[in-house]
Parts: structure tokens; sequence; C-alpha cells
């Protein structure tokens, strides 16, 4: 984890500095206007690593907009880096004028506004939530038909607000749900905020029982910590354990940043007819598994699709299947971009979402 975050760390000043210089070229009056500018947003990419480290350590009120304008930054930078490199691609095919990008007001505008309202159209479509709906048949007997509302990754924190996941308890109460299911990374990376402002008393009005699983950021954040938020919210946690309800079986794994999980097959008890079985592992790995031992649905979270374009194009080649449902013999699996998000509320060419599960008996 530490290499990787250190690759990371190399990856994004290198490439702040192409971004930086380019800004720098294009700017056409003298010095000091281009260092204020360029300075400018030195700092804003300043924010997002200090919003990281002290976020914790800065007062309440102060570290909720550093984390939001910091983490924005990450986001805006991606799409200014991917313009130049274009720009530059088609500069050296020589597809675009000599000298263009050089010290013209009018292309850093082109550039900058393009960035600001696609940035725009990605936090107004973050905000709009959509529903999933999936209905599975089976031969296994049930109580009667359910209806089971199922989310991942809310990440709570400094910026999904109390506010925001009251409208997502709403959203849930209004399916009528026999049983609610969430896939870990309900905490983003910080307790604090969930602490301080009492995100518990939301999780109560929810009109059934809800079960969870870990997730990565639990462990980030405080996983004992996190346990006991899930006690007061009235959340079970199911961890490396499963419980029978309403005539099927929820089982949760713990998240595999854990190292010493069982195999599913060991937390399975393995009688001649299993009832009909619902998994909950936070990240999609090794989705044979489930298969393997009978599991009739399988929901994940975790990649969020990469939350933007052209990261989930990394994200789709990186998992089996990153997003979406799939059937791999006689198991179904949802792969959740997630109904909250890491970082900036923007998504582009991908959606939060939630999944509403009809279970009938054939």
């Amino acid at each position: 984890m530490k290499a990787f975050f250190l690759a990371f760390i190399g990856v994004v000043c290198a490439a702040t500095f192409y971004v930086a210089w380019h800004i720098w070229r294009l700017v056409p009056s003298g010095w000091f206007l281009r260092l204020t500018i360029v300075g400018l947003f030195l700092a804003w990419m300043a924010s997002f690593f200090f919003g990281f480290a002290f976020s914790e350590k800065v007062p309440y009120k102060a570290a909720i907009p550093l984390y939001q304008i910091g983490n924005t930054w990450l986001i805006a930078f991606l799409y200014l880096a991917l313009a130049f490199i274009i720009l530059d691609i088609l500069s050296l095919c020589h597809l675009l004028p000599k000298g263009l990008l050089k010290e013209s007001w009018a292309v850093l505008g082109v550039i900058t506004g393009a960035v600001t309202l696609l940035l725009c159209a990605g936090g107004s479509h973050y905000h709009n939530k959509h529903r999933e709906e999936l209905t599975l048949e089976t031969s296994k007997p049930l109580e009667k038909p359910l209806t089971v509302v199922l989310a991942s990754d809310l990440h709570l924190g400094y910026h999904n607000r109390k506010a925001e996941l009251g409208r997502w308890v709403n959203l849930f109460n209004a399916e009528n749900p026999d049983l609610i299911l969430i896939g870990g990374d309900i905490v983003d990376r910080s307790l604090r905020p969930v602490l301080a402002e009492d995100y518990a008393s939301e999780f109560k009005r929810l009109s059934a029982p809800v079960f969870t699983v870990l997730g990565n950021h639990e462990y980030y954040s405080d996983v004992e910590g996190s346990e006991k938020f899930f006690k007061d919210a009235g959340i079970s946690l199911l961890k490396d354990s499963f419980i029978d309800t309403l005539g099927i079986r929820v089982v949760g794994r713990n998240d595999r940043s854990y190292p010493c999980r069982p195999a599913l097959w060991e937390i399975l008890p393995s009688p001649v007819i299993l009832p009909f079985t619902i998994l909950l592992d936070h990240q999609p790995n090794k989705l044979g598994d489930a298969e393997e031992d009978g599991v009739d649905f399988q929901f994940s979270g975790h990649t969020h699709r990469g939350q933007v374009w052209p990261i989930s194009w990394i994200t789709d080649a990186m998992y089996e299947k990153s997003w979406g449902h799939l059937q791999k013999g006689d198991t179904h699996y949802y792969i959740s971009s997630g109904l909250g998000i890491w970082g900036a509320k923007i998504r582009i060419g991908t959606r939060s979402e939630y999944l509403v599960l009809h279970i009938n008996s054939k």
C-alpha cells in the first residue's frame, strides 16, 4: 500500500508539472500574472494533499471545505492533463496551427471553461441516484416473496453529509423493503464527521432490518470505531458469519484487507440443501467462489466503476466484472458502482445507484 501511494504521488507530481508548464505557456502576460495563475493552480493541488494529511487536525468546520475543494482539484487536474495531452498529440501530428498552445487567453479560456462545464455536469449527475431493479426466481422455498434493497460505498464523511444520508434513507424506505443490505464502505475515511453530526440517527429511521459488511475504508478510518458506530446505528455487522432470516441466508465476508479472513467454504455450513443464499463481499474478487459454494446471489461494490471516465476503462480491465449484473451457472451477481463516492461528488460516465432485488418462488 505504501509503495502504491508513493508511486501515485510521483505520477501526480510529474503530471502536475506538465499541466502547470502548459498553463504558464498559455498566459500571454508578464511573469507576475503567470506566477499568480500557476501559483493558484499549485495551491489548489496543495489543498488536496494538505487535506489528506491534516483534515483530522484542523478545526472541524475548516476540514469540510478543505476536503471538498482539494478533492475537486484531483478530477479537474485529470481532465486538464487529458486536454493538454490530446492537444500536444494533435500539434505533433500537425493537425493544429503552430503556436496555438502559446500565449493565448482564448485557448486557455476554452480549455478551463470546458473542464468547468464538465465538472458541473458531473456534479449534477452524481446527485441523480439511479434505481436499478432485478427480479430472481428460485425453486428454493421462501416464507414469502421478498424485496431487498442493496447499496454499497456510501462513503459518509466530510462530503456525503447527514442531509444527503437522510435523502438516501427516504429512497430506501419508499421501497417498503423486507431487508436492507449494505455492501461495505459506509464510512469514507474518517469517523469524525459521522460521529460529530450523529449520522446514526438517520440510519435508525430505516424501516427494515439492516445488515452490512466491512469494506476497505472501514479499515482506513478505524475498524473498531466503525463497528461501534454500526451498533449504535442499529446496523448488524456480518463479519465472516451468516444469519438466517425470512427464510433466506445472508452471508457477510470480512473485507479482503483483513489478511486472515477464512475461505468462503469455511464460513458456510454444508447441508444437502442450502436455503436461498445472499453473499455480501465488498470487493468483487474471485467471483467463482460463490458459484462453487452454492451461493444464489452475490452483491459487491468497491470499484465505483472508476467514478469518472476514463478511469472506468481501468476498473473494467482490472476485474472480471467491475459493474452490473452477471450470471455464472446458477449464481447471480451484481457489482454496484456505489451509492456514494470517494472524493469530489462528481460522476462522469458512471452512475450512483442502489439495487432493488425481488426474490420470488417459482
